[in-house]
């Protein structure tokens, strides 16, 4: 399966973010999102933020109210292998974006409407490691879509 970007999302602070068609990442991040609280979220290292749809399915199946956008990713992934997205690691999105992991996004209150029990430690990488939103810092801006590619640029070391 080639792994592809699904949906776009921004929002003018805070979740859910809505879908966009086109997007251009700059080195803040994504045109047109902002952060509610630039202390916690936002900046160079962590200009992006993204999560697979997968992780998205199996929680909805499970019962939650989550969907994309819900818990504030940027880039909803689709059929990337979650295990490589990792600190250091570096993807290509699209023809022109390059990005590089650089941390586990710690969950915050403001996502707990896309859990069923309202707890956002199902998105702790202490707690359950694997199933964490990822930060990344732009290394090459450039314009990206739904349904564009995303590869491995390179591995972490």
């Amino acid at each position: 399966m080639t792994a592809v970007i699904h949906r776009l999302n921004v929002s003018e602070g805070g979740t859910p973010k809505r879908p966009i068609e086109v997007g251009l990442v700059a080195q803040a991040g994504l045109v047109g999102d902002c952060q509610a609280n630039s202390a916690i979220h936002g900046g160079p290292a962590r200009a992006l933020s993204l999560f697979p749809l997968e992780h998205i399915e199996s929680l909805a199946a499970a019962g939650h109210p989550i969907e994309p956008g819900t818990v504030g990713e940027n880039v909803t992934t689709h059929g990337l292998d979650w295990t490589v997205v990792v600190p250091g690691a570096q993807l290509r999105l699209g023809e022109e974006v390059i990005i590089r992991i650089t941390s586990y996004a710690a969950p915050c209150s403001t996502i707990a409407g896309a859990f069923s029990n309202g707890d956002v430690n199902t998105l702790n990488h202490r707690v359950a490691p694997g199933w964490s939103r990822v930060y990344a810092e732009v290394l090459r801006e450039g314009r990206v879509r739904p349904g564009d590619a995303i590869t491995i640029a390179a591995r972490a070391t």
